[in-house]
């Protein structure tokens, strides 16, 4: 079948049908400053050999995470994978299966579902847990717009020390759902709980923060509680669920978060797996999908999809989500990684997370000029250096040490002093040494 191109009576039709004068007329929303004027900066035309041998130059010029000492994490995190893991998710039932439509002959993939809600909830501390979102960005989101939906309120406070990609999701869906996103200054402290008044749908706290502090929830949540708002917790590094007191048992509403750490690698920022968890009693409320397990008509086990609130199941106007799917592939890499960790396993493992990240913040608080600014963290924490972080860490790059992220590399309004650092239990005590020694040549 060829391909043959719209003519301009095609266009014509089409602008007509639509209402339109011209094409421009499609774009009257997206300020002029963002507009592209003629053709862009691209190079003609190349043969397929041509395009191979440009992307590999290209892609020869990254450096793979393992290739020396790696400290960056803000949201993303390299933690060890066992081979295990990728051997299973890619038999075919699992790697090719699609939505479980059909429950009658998607046992196998409710099954997993089902135990990763289990997981999630356990984790979270939390009643429910849904199958799964996107990521955990877009999990904060929803959970706002859920919020929202629960208390009639249409304002939710998101603290300073929420990631900021998590900040500009959040800020970016609650406009189209007619909430009003409030951002507390990322440089103040985490004391949210003097702004909630009887007008705030919920507080959006994370803890670990983007920087790395732990928080006491309990009084944000009281806090919360007490004027008839929910209390959204949020993380980026689940990890952290096997040494700290979970979100749940501290009295949050809603808990999302992102479950890379478990079973995903860093595979260049994606696809990663949103996770999703509340309280039962708002169960009808929640987005997504949850499995469920029942028996058939014979008395045996079985699993079935119980809860489908997305619009293409029933009317638009109902829909409790737009997001279309749930990351399936991702959510079972995750289920069997902490299947094979056990409890004990994330204990120790989580343990390990931490000792390393202490032996980085004693090494880095030890080359002058530095600071560690966390009074505690689990794998993450926050140094300030002499001069501007991004100097510092490409500096670092060039020396083969990736050395954390640049707060302002992600939020603008941050000082440019900072830099996020990210141990795991893949980070060795060489790495740590190479990063201070070279830390201190480049200061």
């Amino acid at each position: 079948m060829r391909y043959h191109p719209l003519t301009s009576d095609d266009r014509e039709l089409m602008l007509s049908r639509i209402g339109v004068k011209s094409i421009d007329d499609l774009f009257v929303d997206v300020p002029n400053a963002h507009l592209v004027e003629g053709l862009m900066d691209l190079p003609k035309g190349k043969s397929e050999i041509a395009v191979e041998r440009l992307l590999a130059k290209m892609a020869g010029k990254n450096r793979a995470a393992g290739e020396g000492p790696f400290f960056v994490g803000a949201g993303a995190y390299r933690h060890h994978v066992p081979a295990s893991v990728d051997h299973l998710i890619q038999r075919s039932e699992f790697l090719t299966s699609y939505t479980p439509y059909q429950a009658e002959i998607s046992q196998g993939t409710l099954q997993v579902l089902f135990e990763f809600q289990t997981q999630v909830a356990r984790l979270t501390g939390m009643e429910v847990a849904n199958a799964s979102m996107y990521d955990g960005s877009t999990a904060a989101a929803e959970a706002v717009m859920m919020a929202a939906r629960l208390t009639r309120r249409g304002k939710a406070i998101v603290a300073g020390g929420v990631h900021p990609q998590y900040r500009d999701v959040i800020e970016t869906v609650a406009v189209g759902v007619d909430v009003e996103a409030m951002p507390a200054d990322p440089t103040a402290s985490e004391d949210v709980a003097t702004k909630i008044d009887d007008s705030i749908a919920c507080v959006v706290v994370q803890s670990p923060s983007f920087y790395g502090h732990i928080l006491d929830l309990k009084p944000i949540a009281e806090a919360c509680h007490k004027a008839g708002a929910l209390l959204v917790a949020c993380f980026t590094e689940v990890v952290a669920l096997g040494a700290i007191e979970p979100p749940g048992a501290q009295g949050a509403d809603i808990v999302v978060g992102e479950g890379q750490s478990l079973g995903n690698p860093l595979t260049f920022g994606g696809p990663y797996v949103g996770l999703f968890a509340g309280l039962k009693k708002h169960v009808r409320q929640m987005p997504g999908r949850l499995a469920g397990e029942t028996v058939d008509a014979d008395g045996k086990r079985g699993y079935t999809l119980t809860l489908n609130t997305r619009e293409q199941h029933i009317r638009r106007d109902k829909a409790t989500s737009n997001i279309c799917t749930n990351s399936g592939l991702c959510s079972l890499a995750f289920t069997i990684h902490m299947t094979l960790l056990g409890e004990t396993g994330l204990t120790r493992l989580a343990r390990l997370n931490h000792a390393k990240a202490i032996k980085a913040a004693d090494a880095l608080a030890r080359v002058p000029g530095v600071t560690v600014l966390n009074e505690s963290f689990f794998n993450e924490f926050t140094i300030k250096v002499p001069g501007d972080a991004h100097t510092v860490i490409e500096k670092l790059a060039e020396r083969d040490v990736l050395g954390g992220v640049p707060v302002s590399r992600l939020d603008e309004k941050a000082p440019g002093d900072l830099i996020v650092v990210a141990a795991t239990e893949l980070t060795t005590d060489d790495d740590i040494d190479a990063y201070a020694s070279t830390l201190g040549d480049v200061l």
